[in-house]
């Protein structure tokens, strides 16, 4: 039979290789001794091994362990020049662009404004950002295996347009996709921005090591990622987690929902509703200028010190009803996929902190059959661009640390 088959003893050395690789990357540095233990292999083995990784560039030696009796121990790292990627967050405002090394370490990072975007100044845009980006990690483009560019929304796989986003001029032409792959020499993958930051967490914050969990996102837009069984759900449109549409009670029935941009949920609990809940409960010193997420989120960080200095005025009446919205429209989506958790993340939730994660917890205990934890999110710093440097390493670590050819 061609090829290698389980059991093969290339393929074993292909999963130790792997292994140990995951080893090097979770806890740094670390001795033959030390990988031998952790693998189970013995220190012939594990010597081979190292010397394999070494000649293939995945492994350096990177000093010694001192402080024990004999001589000091050689210690191995994951090469992180074996491999770069980038990720890209894209708004309606401006382009993230960083680039992290194989190791997941961020060595570049670059901010594009985006003032006044027209249809045909996206691919340049994109390219400029990235460029940037690779030139602060001291690189070129011909250096990164990998691109993941995380924008809201998502591209039909049928027609390869942006849906559900039409506040990001530009993105929305049925050839932008072709375009971009013409001009950039890696392979690039596109996911929804609220699925990125759930990668985040799942890899390294509030879900990690949990397989079923909703993330509400909560900032200029509101919107939810599903993960099932560990894996994202985007639906047959890419358009799962578009809860923002969602029609709840409390709120006007919306319809031309893609055309409005706007639904039941996100007219109840969005950015925009702070400012009017502010005037209907008499809070006179509201902000009186800036976007409706500025103005939100100030809000909101103004209630919840109000709540924690033990006040019970407007402000704490702000919060309460401002919770309730939220646990409004989680209580459909608890009923329907029964998650493990709840992540709630974006500035908004950021700002309101405890006093607000509290009352949308109580609140839908009291809306839904089950009880879900509710957690803050842990990924505060550009959540979306790291999802999507996480996204990039692990297709790409799976190409490179694959010994088996």
């Amino acid at each position: 039979m061609a090829g290698n088959t389980p059991g093969t003893p290339s393929v074993l050395r292909a999963m130790n290789d792997r292994a140990a690789l995951d080893l090097l990357l979770a806890h740094g540095p670390l001795s033959r001794t030390r990988i031998g233990k952790l693998t189970g292999l013995s220190k012939p083995t594990a010597s081979q091994l190292l010397a394999r990784l070494e000649a293939a560039g995945l492994v350096v030696a990177t000093g010694t362990a001192a402080g024990r009796p004999g001589p000091n121990a050689q210690l191995y790292a994951v090469n992180a020049a074996a491999a770069h990627v980038a990720g890209l967050d894209v708004n309606a405002h401006r382009i993230v662009a960083a680039v992290a090394d194989v190791t997941g370490e961020t060595v570049g990072e670059f901010e594009l404004r985006t003032p006044g975007r027209r249809a045909d100044s996206v691919v340049r845009e994109v390219t400029e950002a990235l460029d940037g980006a690779v030139a602060a990690a001291g690189l070129t483009r011909a250096d990164v295996h990998r691109v993941v560019i995380g924008t809201p929304g998502a591209f039909d796989p049928n027609t390869g347009r942006l849906r559900y986003a039409s506040h990001l001029p530009g993105w929305h032409s049925t050839t932008l996709l072709d375009e971009l792959a013409a001009v950039l020499p890696m392979p690039v993958e596109y996911e929804n921005d609220v699925n990125l930051v759930a990668v985040a967490e799942q890899r390294s914050g509030a879900a990690r090591g949990h397989d079923d969990f909703v993330l509400l996102w909560n900032e200029e837009g509101l919107g939810a990622a599903l993960v099932i069984n560990g894996r994202l759900h985007r639906g047959f449109t890419g358009g799962a987690g578009e809860v923002g549409f969602l029609p709840v009670p409390g709120a006007p029935l919306v319809r031309q929902v893609t055309k409005a941009n706007a639904g039941g949920f996100q007219e109840l609990a969005g950015a925009q509703v702070l400012a009017r809940l502010a005037r209907e409960l008499g809070i006179e010193d509201a902000p009186g200028s800036g976007t409706h997420h500025e103005i939100a989120a100030e809000l909101v960080g103004r209630a919840a010190e109000a709540v924690e200095r033990g006040e019970a005025g407007p402000y704490a009446a702000l919060l309460d009803r401002f919770a309730t919205g939220l646990a409004t429209g989680l209580a459909s989506l608890v009923a329907v996929l029964d998650p493990e958790i709840v992540v709630l993340s974006g500035e908004l939730f950021s700002r309101g902190g405890e006093p607000l994660r509290a009352r949308v917890a109580a609140e839908l205990a009291e809306l839904a059959a089950s009880r879900p934890r509710l957690l803050a999110g842990d990924v505060t710093h550009r959540p979306v661009l790291r999802g999507a440097l996480e996204s990039a390493l692990a297709t790409t670590r799976d190409e490179v640390f694959d010994t088996s050819r």
